[in-house]
């Protein structure tokens, strides 16, 4: 298999794992509160990441990411959004809200182009406009058609938006920052688990079956593995190329939502999601054009 190749296979396995596997892993433990899922993914995510920092040998980066307190600044701040990120995703998966976690991943993109241009001064293209535009009147339908913004849609796409933005301004590896992000949750979701035990609510072991304690124990990898696949791809073929994959990703919740787990999907929301859709056509077939112009030029 050629490096491309293995790149494109790390890249569909990577999206399918978050948008496919992970609601999945999500409802099952989907009987614990939320916040308390969130504290095992955090403290979970920190002993798997603790020895692969020694494996890949990047212990010495990590040393030197804490050293620079702009970093740490930086990642205080990503800190806070992923973990709102994350926290949203688990509450809407297990509150049978799939299909809005989908739509939030596939607004995403374009909130990042509209971040490019305010914070980067990237140029906008008109291609670029027009599917934003036509985003809008998807936010805007549903507004009017359900009557209400789809906020956890787009809290998670603002919010993941925000992170990548955040982790953008800084050159720290995926697996030291992601390690560094835990790290500095790490007491406060170990003092908020000794607290619930100390009064009977821990979930894990405590108050429930070995089942539901052996998969919250998976937390962990459930955060790690598909961050390890994606960042094998991201070395082995485009990043422009990569981002054509994410919207495996929503689509795999989209399915998901509907046929495994059937959630109302309604005309309403149909056309809201076909409004999302012709923006992302847009958005790609520019994407797409400029790769083609870049490669002839």
């Amino acid at each position: 298999m050629s490096k491309e190749a293995q790149g494109y296979f790390y890249a569909t396995f990577a999206f399918l794992f978050w948008g496919g596997l992970s609601p999945i892993y999500f409802k099952e433990v989907a009987t614990i509160d939320s916040t308390e899922v969130l504290l095992y993914r955090i403290v979970f995510s920190v002993f798997i990441l603790l020895p692969l920092i020694f494996y890949k040998k990047e212990i010495g980066l990590f040393f030197t990411t804490i050293k620079d307190m702009r970093k740490i600044k930086y990642l205080l701040a990503s800190t806070f959004f992923v973990s709102i990120n994350w926290l949203i995703f688990i509450w809407a998966v297990s509150n049978g809200k799939i299909l809005e976690t989908s739509l939030g991943y596939y607004i995403n993109p374009l909130v990042n182009v509209v971040f490019g241009y305010f914070f980067f001064s990237e140029r906008v293209s008109i291609s670029q406009y027009f599917a934003i535009f036509i985003a809008l009147l998807a936010v805007i339908y549903q507004l009017l058609t359900l009557g209400h913004i789809p906020y956890i849609a787009f809290s998670l796409a603002f919010s993941f938006a925000f992170y990548g933005l955040l982790r953008k301004k800084i050159n720290v590896s995926s697996q030291v920052g992601l390690f560094v992000e835990v790290l500095l949750l790490f007491p406060f979701a170990i003092g908020y688990l000794i607290y619930l035990y100390l009064y009977g609510n821990l979930s894990f072991i405590q108050n429930s079956s070995s089942y539901i304690s052996f998969m919250l124990f998976l937390a962990g990898f459930v955060t790690v593995i598909p961050l390890l696949l994606f960042n094998s791809a991201a070395i082995r073929i485009r990043l422009t190329t990569l981002g054509f994959f994410q919207y495996i990703g929503p689509t795999a919740s989209f399915l998901l939502a509907i046929f495994i787990y059937n959630e109302d999907f309604n005309t309403d929301k149909l056309i809201t999601f076909i409004l999302i859709w012709l923006a992302l056509v847009i958005f790609s077939f520019d994407s797409l054009k400029k790769l083609v112009n870049k490669k002839n030029s």
